[in-house]
């Protein structure tokens, strides 16, 4: 996440502006320092001059606190003679010598030179004695003690370096103007807005469960992202998301969830909308205190908002990660709905995550709401390596009767709705996933998971058999059903090139290992395991536009030998702006 940042000042614009062109090789800046005893009085003479240069517009007393604040990467010196390239020869010696040792008004680059293959030019040397102006002006409106001696040597010099200072300031005015002009055509001073949109052309080879055909055909299409995030404080972020998505999941004509993208759209959802655009995601987030964040979200609110789902940097991004749907993180991390959750970091290393998400908040009816209906709820301990993470997780899910979406999506229909779509479903996850950096160009990541489900109600549900056909099956109130999924990854950034990512995964996805919902017609028919197998190639265009060719396949789909090797190939091209 880019975080907006609070509305910059004009004067930290105006620091890396002179930064960048006028002092460089030295920058110079004021600072307090230990004084001598001699003392001057009023009136103030520093004032004079400064009323001098500044009847002619320039307001340097600002251009000495832009430097002052911004500039952290320059040390201070407490020697003239420290700035090691200067030589006493210099032109500049004396006048530099003198101000530094006494009033500690110029600082240097950190290996401490000013970068002196060339001298200062007269005005980089204005600027500096500016800063000076101002350190002294300073102190003496404060009554501290000021030798009578520099304020002469001040005054000679703000003489001789008039028409410079003058420039200088012309300088500020017109930069201030076009600082104003930005300003008032910006976006907003609160708000930033991010856009992701996803082309894709693919198609899904192999025969549809339970028919003797390809029903499948190559299309093209599209999602559109734009995640408006406002600060308030600079702290905390609003994200509101607005998306239109023509992406139909591939299982409508596959009849598997084991085909579906990341990105496609949930046509089986009640929100699902084609082709409008709705408003999928809204979620704020604030920090309470230094060590506590809290997130809550009323639409769209997932885990993965919520909590780390273990994976190395853009492997698990929709739009330059691995483009499967079971393929871009562990299934426990599929909830969404409206709720919020905390995260704790315990130690610099170690964060405990909590969270609660409905799946119907905004649904009033008997079996629907905030916590009558749909909820999930996890626990998450995650551990801080130096290259990489590991976590464990405790989930758990309900569904009322007709709302089971156990695995969110992935894996075999029966692991999805292992008591039909009949039956109040509750499950409990215990899942474990981490990833390393192995070197700079090699890293590897992976989940394991095993669910206990629990059916919640009794009655005659139709459940699926691995082939395409759902029997009629009568299940008891606590039957209870076992799951397991995994998967290991490795992916190479940079290998190949600047920000290119080839990456492959293997995995089972998820499966139903035992059950005592018994029938004659759900055992014993080509029962097997489902291996998903993946390959992906991100090349970079630019910053902003990546390609991604790939495919994976699917052995023994539905779990079941019956079934043909489903392909999925696709090409994919990502805008992040």
């Amino acid at each position: 996440m880019n975080t907006p940042k609070t509305k910059k000042t004009k004067t930290s614009k105006f620091s890396q502006f002179f930064y960048t062109f006028l002092l460089h090789p030295l920058l110079i800046l004021g600072s307090l320092s230990t004084l001598p005893q001699s003392t001057v009085a009023q009136p103030n003479p520093i004032t004079a001059a400064r009323q001098q240069i500044n009847s002619r517009s320039l307001n340097l007393k600002q251009f000495h606190r832009t430097f002052s604040s911004s500039d952290k990467a320059f040390s201070q010196v407490n020697s003239v003679s420290a700035l090691k390239d200067i030589e006493p020869t210099d032109w500049a010696y004396e006048a530099l010598r003198s101000l530094v040792e006494r009033y500690g008004c110029l600082k240097g680059y950190p290996d401490l030179t000013y970068r002196g293959n060339h001298p200062l030019s007269r005005e980089q040397f204005a600027a500096g004695l500016n800063a000076c102006l101002n350190t002294i002006e300073s102190l003496m409106q404060e009554n501290v003690a000021v030798l009578r001696e520099d304020i002469e040597k001040i005054k000679r010099l703000a003489q001789e370096f008039e028409s410079e200072l003058t420039a200088l300031g012309a300088r500020i005015d017109n930069l201030e103007a076009r600082v104003s002009f930005l300003e008032d055509h910006q976006f907003s001073t609160t708000s930033k807005l991010f856009a992701q949109v996803i082309w894709s052309i693919d198609e899904a080879f192999g025969d549809k469960i339970g028919e003797d055909q390809d029903e499948s055909q190559m299309r093209m299409a599209y999602r559109i992202r734009l995640n408006q995030e406002t600060s308030f404080t600079g702290k905390d972020i609003l994200r509101t998301r607005f998306e239109i998505n023509t992406f139909r999941p591939l299982n409508l004509t596959t009849g598997t969830n084991m085909t579906r993208f990341s990105y496609d759209n949930n046509s089986g959802s009640p929100n699902f909308r084609e082709s409008q655009v709705h408003i999928p995601h809204l979620w704020y987030r604030t920090p309470l205190g230094s060590d506590v964040t809290l997130t809550v979200g009323t639409v769209g609110i997932g885990y993965i908002d919520l909590l780390s789902t273990f994976a190395p940097p853009t492997v698990n991004d929709e739009s330059r990660g691995i483009p499967s749907l079971f393929g871009e993180y562990s299934p426990v991390y599929r909830r969404g709905g409206g709720g919020g959750g905390i995260n704790w970091d315990m130690t610099k290393n170690l964060q405990l995550s909590l969270a609660y998400v409905g799946g119907d908040p905004n649904d009033p009816q008997q079996g629907k709401g905030l916590f009558n209906g749909t909820y999930h709820t996890i626990a998450q301990l995650a551990l801080s390596l130096e290259k990489g993470q590991v976590g464990f997780a405790y989930s758990r899910s309900y569904f009322p009767a007709g709302r089971t979406d156990l695995m969110g999506g992935t894996g075999s229909l029966l692991a999805i709705q292992p008591f039909g779509n009949n039956i109040a479903t509750s499950g409990d996850f215990y899942t474990l996933q981490g990833y390393y950096q192995i070197t700079p160009n090699v890293q590897i990541h992976g989940w394991g998971g095993y669910v206990d489900s629990i059916a919640q109600s009794s009655a005659i549900s139709n459940i699926s058999n691995g082939v395409g056909d759902l029997i009629p099956t009568f299940v008891n109130r606590g039957n209870h059903a076992s799951i397991a999924y995994g998967a290991i990854g490795l992916s190479f950034p940079d290998l190949t090139g600047e920000n290119h990512l080839p990456g492959i995964l293997i995995g089972i996805p998820p499966k139903v290992t035992a059950s005592n919902v018994r029938s004659p017609q759900l055992l014993g028919r080509g029962q097997d395991t489902a291996y998903h197998i993946e390959a992906f190639y991100r090349i970079p265009l630019n910053e902003n536009i990546n390609i991604t060719p790939g495919f994976w396949a699917i052995v023994n789909p539905e779990h079941n030998n019956f079934n043909e090797t489903q392909w999925v190939g696709h090409i994919r091209t990502g805008f992040n702006f």
